[in-house]
């Protein structure tokens, strides 16, 4: 396996700049995802490090060795589309095949792959049927199969699940880090799900406008988003944001005295219903979306600000009614109004 580099990395079309200065290390076995919103760069710089796009300006080293002027097939990495694009005429063990045939490769050495491809995916009573005997789940693991075989030294994903059903996406998701568990091996992952981000990486990537805006472990970035962006995009549902105008007299010491140019920020997990006369910031009640384990509340704060409330069971209090909630200190996030940087509690 090896590491992959990314050098000030720069694409444009003519005039047009689509990725900025992109620089980041992925480490030999690590699990890195790429997440952002539609557009944002995310599957460009993927096929970038493929070499299906050349770039523009900057390096890319793939275990060391720059890999600006060399072919795809000689990159040493497989990708996974999001299209399965299997061979309709061939059994689920041609199509795995197909690769290391075109490259001459011995044909023990190819069923050696294929079958132990195969067990590794749990798809070898599959390796005779054709593609579309298969679900959906077991086209993308026969796609993911042919990667495998080819040994590459980085496996890249372009989001792989988007065209599966909620309980195959999370099925296969599983499949997935099953597979990195066991093969130790470098992969790079692109989705706009910041759900598959979480549950997948060792790191995220948090892209917007091809820029990067934020690295760093899943855990990181829900905790110390650096900017309001990052703070939105990841967690479900999306952080509340509100002018220290709203806030409650009883809120923590240290928002309290917050002025203009600062926005608060809470996640909806983190608020708690308190008394009157009580807490950080007073509602609404709106509406209760009842999800079985858990509630969402929505309720209409002071200025029209909306909020969002995850609660254990839903609330008790009658629709139009006002409702208080509190936040421990360490949990209440600053935010710069004009930048949207992160900023620090004084």
């Amino acid at each position: 396996m090896a590491g992959v580099e990314i050098e000030r990395v720069s694409k444009s079309y003519g005039d047009l700049e689509v990725m900025r200065d992109i620089s980041l290390k992925v480490g030999d076995g690590e699990f890195v995802v790429f997440v952002g919103p539609s557009g944002c760069g995310k599957s460009t710089l993927l096929r970038m490090i493929a070499g299906l796009e050349e770039i523009s300006g900057g390096e890319i080293r793939i275990g060391g060795r720059v890999m600006n002027e060399v072919a795809p097939s000689k990159r040493g990495v497989a990708m996974v589309f999001q299209s399965y694009a299997l061979y309709p005429h061939m059994t689920v063990y041609r199509n795995m095949a197909f690769g290391l045939k075109q490259a001459k490769t011995s044909s023990e050495e190819i069923d050696r792959r294929v079958r132990a491809a195969a067990e590794v995916l749990r798809i070898t009573e599959f390796l005779e049927r054709s593609p579309r005997a298969l679900s959906g789940g077991q086209r993308q693991r026969v796609a993911i199969g042919r990667a495998i075989v080819r040994e590459p030294e980085v496996f890249l994903f372009d989001e792989p699940l988007s065209n599966l059903d909620a309980a195959l996406r999370v099925n296969t998701r599983l499949e997935i880090a099953r597979l990195h568990g066991r093969l130790g091996a470098t992969m790079i992952y692109v989705t706009h799900d910041q759900v598959e981000a979480m549950t997948l990486a060792d790191r995220i990537v948090v892209l917007r406008d091809g820029r990067v805006e934020q690295i760093g472990t899943p855990i990181e970035l829900y905790e110390c988003p650096a900017n309001m962006f990052v703070a939105q995009f990841i967690g479900s549902p999306k952080m509340n944001f509100f002018s220290p105008g709203v806030l409650l007299p009883t809120a923590p010491e240290g928002v309290r005295g917050l002025g203009g140019g600062n926005v608060v920020g809470v996640r909806p997990e983190h608020l708690r219903p308190c008394g009157e006369g009580e807490g950080l910031i007073s509602g609404k009640l709106e509406l209760v979306e009842l999800l079985g384990e858990y509630a969402l509340v929505h309720l209409l704060a002071e200025g029209g600000v909306e909020l969002i409330v995850k609660m254990e069971r839903p609330p008790s209090e009658a629709k139009g009614a006002m409702m208080n909630f509190s936040a421990d200190e360490s949990l209440v996030h600053i935010f710069d109004e004009a930048t949207g940087k992160s900023s620090t509690i004084n």
